[in-house]
Parts: C-alpha cells; sequence; structure tokens
C-alpha cells in the first residue's frame, strides 16, 4: 500500500541536503499530531538534526519549509514552522482518495498487514484452566484476548501454535474427584472440595461404576472445549500434564538442568539455582519425600514449547506475578534467551447484574459461566466486551448493559454500523442502483468533512494494527472499530447516498466508501474474532 509518509520523508531530506545539512537522520519520524488545527502529519526532524546542522532547531525548521514550499511532496498543500522547531503538513484530500484505493486493492485479506513477524514461530499459551469445572467468566477474558492475541500475530507475519496446558494431576484434580464421588453417592462433597452446583449435576450424568477421576476429567474438558468453540476459540495443541510426566519430558529437564550444574542438594530436596538468574530465591524442584514440586512439570512443558516457537507468551492471570520471574530464571538456567519468552499478566473480571456484583467461585458454587453469557447474550457480543479494555485492567461488565440494544452499548454501536452497511447494499438492489467500477468513478468528489474522517479512520489502521500486535493490545483495535463506527454513523447521518437529490457521481464515490468502510470493519472484527451480523 502507498504511504504518503514515504513522500514527506523524501521531500525532508532533500530538505535538508538543500540546507547544507549533511547526514540526515536514519529515521525522519512522521507522525499525526494531537491537535488536528496543526495539519495532517508533523516531524521533529529538524529537532533531531539540529545539532548535526549546527544550528537552532526552529530555524532549521524554518529553512526546511522553505525548501519544501517551493518543491512540495505530492498532495502537500502548505508546510510550515512549528513550535521549538516541528514541521507541520496540510494535505489535500487526494491522500485520503488513494487510502480509500488502496482498502479497496488489498481487500480484508491484505489490507492492514504487515511482514515485522517475517514466518518466525510463536507459541501462546492461554485460557488453561484446570478440568475441575466449567469456564467461568473469568476465563472467557483470557479466552477472547489470547484468540485475539494470536489473530494479531497472525496478521503480523508470525507462525502461530495456540496451546492449552491441562493440568490434570494433583491435590485440586484429587478434590474434584472426591466431591464429584460424593454427589453421586448423594453425599456432601470434602470440606475443601468443589461445592458447585455443577458437580452434582455432573454426578447425575455419570455411569454406575465409572471413575469419578477420569469421568470427570473427560467431562470437564468436554465442557470447557465445547464452550470455547461457542466463543469462536479453538487451539492446535492440549498438553496433559499427566501425559508429559509419562513420557519423561519433567526428568529430562531435569537431567538437563543437572548437566548444566544448574541443580544441587540441600536437606534432602533438589534445588534449582534460579536466584542466579534473576528471581528473587532459589526453587524446590524435588522435594525431601521425593515429589516434584509443581514448578518442575511447568519447566517440562516451557522447554517443550521452544521447539514449537522461537517466542513463547504465557498469558497469566492476576495471581501469577511471582510464578514469571522464575520461569523467566528457569529457562535461562536451561540455555533459552530471555528475550524468547514473555509472560502477559491479566487482571481479574468483576462481573454485575441488576446492579450488585456477581461473584465468581467454582468451589462455593456462586458463579457465572461463560456459557451463560453466550447464551445470554452471544458470542459476538460475549468476545468483544472481554476485549473492550486493555487485559492488564481490572474489567466490570454490566450483563444488563451489554445485554441492551441502545448506544450506552459499544458492542451494539459497532454492529449497528456493520448492519447499516448491508441495509446499504439491499436498498441499492431495491433500487436497482449498481456500483461502477472504481477505475471509473471520481473520487476527488468526496470532500465532505464527514467523509474525510472515515477515510482518516481507514488511513490510520495499519499503523493501529501494528501497533496493537506490537504492545499486545488487541483492545487497541476494538478502540480503532469503534472510532471507526463513530465515524461512519455521523457519515451516514450527514451524508446521503441513494437519496434522489444526489448526484450520479458523488453517490458511486460514497458506495466505494461504504465498501471501504466494511473492508475496514472486517479486518478490525476479524482479528477480535466476531462476526458482526448484517441485520439487527
Amino acid at each position: 500500500m502507498p504511504d504518503v509518509r514515504d513522500g514527506l520523508r523524501d521531500g525532508l531530506r532533500s530538505a535538508l541536503e538543500g540546507a547544507g545539512v549533511d547526514g540526515a537522520p536514519a529515521e525522519i519520524a512522521i507522525e499525526r499530531p494531537r491537535d488536528r488545527s496543526h495539519g495532517e502529519w508533523s516531524s521533529n526532524v529538524a529537532l533531531a538534526a539540529a545539532k548535526a546542522a549546527g544550528r537552532p532547531p526552529r530555524e532549521l525548521a524554518e529553512q526546511i519549509v522553505a525548501h519544501l514550499s517551493a518543491e512540495p511532496p505530492p498532495h502537500v498543500v502548505t508546510v510550515e514552522a512549528a513550535g521549538p522547531g516541528f514541521v507541520n503538513f496540510r494535505l489535500a484530500p487526494s491522500w485520503l482518495h488513494e487510502v480509500l484505493g488502496a482498502v479497496i486493492d488489498a481487500g480484508v485479506d491484505g489490507y492492514a498487514r504487515s511482514t515485522e513477524g517475517a514466518g518466525r514461530s510463536v507459541s501462546v499459551e492461554f485460557v488453561s484452566a484446570n478440568p475441575t469445572g466449567p469456564l467461568h467468566a473469568g476465563h472467557g477474558r483470557w479466552a477472547a484476548y489470547g484468540d485475539s492475541l494470536c489473530r494479531l500475530l497472525e496478521r503480523g507475519g508470525y507462525r502461530v501454535t495456540r496451546e492449552f496446558y491441562v493440568n490434570d494431576r494433583g491435590r485440586q484434580i484429587d478434590l474434584f474427584a472426591a466431591s464429584l464421588a460424593a454427589r453421586s453417592r448423594g453425599a456432601e462433597p470434602p470440606d475443601d472440595g468443589y461445592h458447585g452446583e455443577y458437580v452434582a449435576e455432573w454426578a447425575a450424568e455419570m455411569p454406575a461404576g465409572a471413575d469419578a477421576r477420569q469421568w470427570g476429567l473427560e467431562r470437564a474438558r468436554r465442557d470447557q472445549a465445547d464452550t470455547l468453540a461457542a466463543m469462536n476459540v479453538s487451539f492446535d495443541l492440549y498438553t496433559s500434564e499427566t501425559e508429559l510426566v509419562a513420557r519423561g519430558a519433567m526428568g529430562e529437564a531435569l537431567h538437563e538442568l543437572g548437566s548444566r550444574g544448574m541443580v544441587y542438594n540441600d536437606d534432602g530436596a533438589v534445588w534449582l539455582r534460579t536466584g542466579e538468574f534473576g528471581d528473587s530465591a532459589d526453587r524446590v524442584l524435588v522435594k525431601s519425600d521425593s515429589e516434584p514440586t509443581y514448578f518442575l512439570p511447568d519447566i517440562a512443558y516451557h522447554h517443550e514449547k521452544f521447539s514449537r516457537g522461537e517466542l513463547v507468551i504465557d498469558i497469566l492471570g492476576a495471581d501469577h506475578h511471582g510464578y514469571v520471574p522464575r520461569m523467566r530464571a528457569a529457562l535461562a538456567a536451561l540455555g533459552h534467551s530471555r528475550d524468547g519468552y514473555e509472560a502477559l499478566i491479566g487482571q481479574n473480571v468483576t462481573l454485575r447484574r441488576g446492579g450488585a456484583e456477581v461473584r465468581l467461585s467454582k468451589r462455593a458454587g456462586d458463579m457465572v459461566l461463560v456459557s451463560e453469557l453466550l447464551d445470554e447474550v452471544g458470542p459476538d457480543v460475549t468476545r468483544l466486551v472481554y476485549l473492550l479494555q486493555s487485559i492488564d485492567t481490572t474489567q466490570t461488565i454490566d450483563i444488563d448493559v451489554v445485554s441492551a440494544q441502545s448506544a450506552e452499548n459499544p458492542v451494539y454501536y459497532l454492529q449497528y454500523a456493520h448492519a447499516r452497511i448491508h441495509s446499504l447494499a439491499r436498498r441499492a438492489v431495491v433500487r436497482e442502483v449498481e456500483r461502477a467500477p472504481l477505475s471509473a468513478v471520481d473520487l476527488s468528489v468526496l470532500v465532505h468533512q464527514r467523509e474525510l474522517d472515515v477515510l482518516r479512520a481507514l488511513a490510520a489502521l495499519p499503523d493501529s494494527v501494528l501497533a496493537a500486535m506490537r504492545a499486545r493490545a488487541p483492545h487497541q483495535v476494538a478502540s480503532w472499530a469503534r472510532e471507526l463506527a463513530a465515524s461512519f454513523h455521523r457519515f451516514w447521518h450527514d451524508c446521503p447516498i441513494l437519496r434522489d437529490d444526489v448526484g450520479e457521481d458523488l453517490r458511486q464515490a460514497r458506495l466505494w466508501l461504504v465498501e471501504a468502510t466494511r473492508i475496514g470493519l472486517a479486518v478490525a472484527l476479524g482479528i477480535l474474532g466476531v462476526s458482526a451480523p448484517e441485520r439487527l
């Protein structure tokens, strides 16, 4: 896609040469001014080059402006020096008309796609809920976030493996099995067991004589998989901790650490020298009773991940802050690059219904399931509402608001834009209005402020997607989609398309603007994992 900033950079390099500056900065920054009254684009190149030029930044900026005013880059109407040495550009709408053409040419598959990942492989683990019950609404946030992050990475050229770790060993599994068995006998679960209503429901399903542990694990995994599928979330790989240990991966990791001199014995236990790699203390891998801690199989699993990804990303809950430095240290002890491991810590979800908080607890049984949200508001709304905020902030979801079809519901507002586009297509068919080939349409008639605002939003999508991928922040794409929807709604209100008093040239240009909007929304919603409805 042609980028107007390339022409601006070329012009700035030429202007620096004209001003007698040797060695322009290797990277010339071109940014959107926060205040639109300052122009479409701005550069701090005079500030960056002032020292090499041996003159004040403002003076250099004025010399650059004089050169560019005499030989302006494509689309530039005026150039101004501002502040301590900024160079501001005001552009003709023609640059936005080129954006429209680029959106149409690239389509949904090609627009806002980058090659930053350049085929690098990345393993992303997310959700990884214990197989002790259904997914509650908190798990839903990790599912929506993790899957959308994977989609962002794929849009950036990465090869992604989506991973789910099944922690099917240990005390919690024992308690779950005991709770299920007790309910099947009509008894109460252990005091520290699982008391949720679902345990009684599943116990009623369990065949007589079935092994409560094995049957319960399979029932929980099936329930979780069904819920994730309903959210349009899938995984490439499920790894069972039991199977990982059985095939010797845990022993191999311990042997590898030993061969590197990274473990030692103390008081009958085996310790890992994590303190030498940035952790606050060394960690026990095998207890004095010869039982491994939970940390050892986790290390083995992460060690294996590097066979599938040059980059390994974990998406973890708010209670995992202490886990990150010890895992990073363990992986460094195994010889893995520190830059190869990322851990993203998310915050919890609070749900409100009827003005009151709904608490989440598998054991107590007082919880809202993801499946309940899906039944109540559907998969599109469920996913979108989770992605409206940064994962590192506590999120409050008002179920009453997201269930309502009103402007107060940000999800509905976004879906309404998509539905309006399809309603226009249906009305055009009824009125026998066809879109002419883009090559035959004069886009220069698109000069209304509402039209240009939509095009500016579309122009910003590639940068927004790239920035969101780098920041691991799918919510930035959701924010962009909401901004585009707002611009489109204003355009819809102020710029008629099929009305009889609209000239044919303008009608055709606006039809293509609507199509470009559809493409932009489709790109964003695809990243967010949402299939917006054609009717509301």
